[in-house]
């Protein structure tokens, strides 16, 4: 079975990712020296507390056992568990990439998640 870990990113950054081949993260990604993830359980709190609001973004389902040593889970907020990658994402990695609209009352809406 595959674990997905997810990443939010803005249409604009991804598209650039598809272009170079590989995603080497957001400028808060490159800031902390890894690219951030979510697990299915994480992924709507990231996005009200980091991306509230906000249009324009893409939601990137990873295939975390493809990432190999370079994925680590570290103690983040709230004392979770949270998916980090000390390298740049890979596409070949990649399960899919979505957008991540807004509803009528400005909060993201989702697609089905799996773990």
């Amino acid at each position: 079975m595959t674990t997905l870990i997810y990443k939010i990113c803005t249409k604009a950054l991804w598209r650039q990712a598809e272009e170079d081949g590989i995603f080497r993260g957001a400028p808060v990604d490159v800031e902390d020296g890894y690219i951030h993830f979510s697990t299915a359980a994480q992924v709507r709190e990231t996005a009200a507390k980091h991306f509230g609001g906000q249009s324009g973004l893409v939601l990137v389902a990873v295939d975390a056992e493809a990432l190999g040593d370079d994925l680590r889970y570290e103690v983040s907020r709230g004392g979770a568990l949270f998916p980090h990658l000390y390298a740049p994402l890979p596409l070949s990695a990649v399960r899919w990439a979505v957008p991540l609209p807004l509803d009528k009352n400005g909060l993201h809406v989702f697609p089905d998640l799996a773990a």
